[in-house]
């Protein structure tokens, strides 16, 4: 008996250190593993490409390996997490996948697209891996994290009284949108029908032609995403609340077009050194402190509190996952053991 268990303990014994040699010696090329699947360094160079600017001083070995300890560390917590929602069957369909898809390229033409697809090193099937890991994890963050976030009136009655100089407007603002419409066009923005004006003359023919669409009730926030030449296109032009005191730095004429304005309306084309200007006044503040009953103090009271809640737990559900996993971080033991001198970081 006391043969046969000594024999048993060592094909045990035997076993396991057969199994730690094996996790013990990855693939060179894998840098990471997350419950046994494994990461590779091919992933990590990919995303790593698409972040550095190929216009700017290539990074020192030091900020390079830094970048990548981040993106495998990102790559690591969307594993776990895209592990999740397989289990909980929230991964992304098809349909949705091909609608986020289409909805990526309306901003370009086709030719853009794929420049932009060849600068970024993906193929399209690529980017729809891609999209559906996002959308499968915001499935699942949505229903662990999202869903349970509630902030009570009392919470916002609460943060009201505690920053009440916060809602002190010590001068009079205006929520503005606009279209800009320049001669030289800009090749790192975009809109929805990739509309670009490429001299003075077809400047001003443009702005001609969308304030007469405005005029016959187009929706501002729709032809600035269809035609705006800046970045806040996307945003159907939106600028958010500006003060009073900011346009003493712009066009005089400019000023003079914003203080005569009345909620809602819509200006004429604005030249100026960089093109045209059409302005949108969607509201005007007046100074002096605003009230816990008005509904924009209260609605942006909220977003804040449900913004920074949610922030907060899903952090926490991100390290919970995490801790539950069974993770490997290859890369980070070769930095270690190299002193910061990996042979292999480019």
């Amino acid at each position: 008996m006391k043969r046969r268990i000594l024999t048993l303990a060592a094909i045990v014994a035997c076993a396991l250190v057969v199994s730690c040699k094996k996790e013990a010696t990855p693939g060179p090329d894998v840098w990471a593993a997350v419950d046994g699947k494994e990461i590779t360094r091919g992933e990590v160079e990919k995303d790593f490409r698409s972040r550095v600017n190929p216009e700017a001083p290539e990074p020192s070995q030091e900020e390079a390996l830094s970048l990548k300890l981040s993106i495998l560390d990102e790559l690591v917590n969307s594993e776990i997490l895209l592990e999740r929602a397989n289990k909980m069957n929230l991964v992304a369909s098809d349909a949705e996948v091909e609608d986020k898809f289409t909805e990526s390229k309306s901003p370009f033409t086709e030719e853009e697209f794929q420049r932009k697809l060849k600068e970024s090193g993906l193929a399209v099937n690529d980017l729809k891996s891609d999209i559906r890991r996002q959308l499968s994890i915001q499935k699942l963050l949505n229903r662990e994290v999202v869903a349970k976030i509630s902030i009570t009136d009392q919470d916002v009655s609460d943060f009201y009284n505690k920053n009440r100089a916060q809602f002190n407007v010590v001068e009079p603002q205006y929520h503005i949108a606009q279209i800009v419409i320049t001669p030289r066009p800009d090749p790192s923005v975009h809109n929805r029908k990739s509309d670009k004006a490429g001299n003075e003359a077809e400047a001003g023919r443009k702005a001609a032609m969308l304030a007469q669409k405005l005029k016959a009730g187009a929706d501002f926030a729709q032809v600035a995403m269809d035609y705006s030449e800046d970045s806040t296109a996307s945003s159907g032009g939106d600028i958010g609340f500006v003060p009073e005191s900011a346009f003493n730095r712009s066009d005089p004429s400019l000023k003079r077009m914003v203080l005569s304005m009345a909620p809602g309306q819509v200006s004429q084309p604005i030249p100026g050194a960089g093109g045209y200007r059409i302005l949108k006044l969607i509201a005007k503040e007046p100074a002096g402190q605003r009230d816990l009953s008005d509904p924009q103090v209260q609605q942006g009271i909220r977003d804040a509190l449900r913004n920074h809640k949610e922030q907060l737990l899903r952090s926490a559900y991100i390290t919970e996952a995490r801790d539950e996993a069974h993770v490997t971080n290859y890369l980070a033991r070769q930095i270690l053991e190299s002193a910061g001198k990996l042979p292999t970081a480019k």
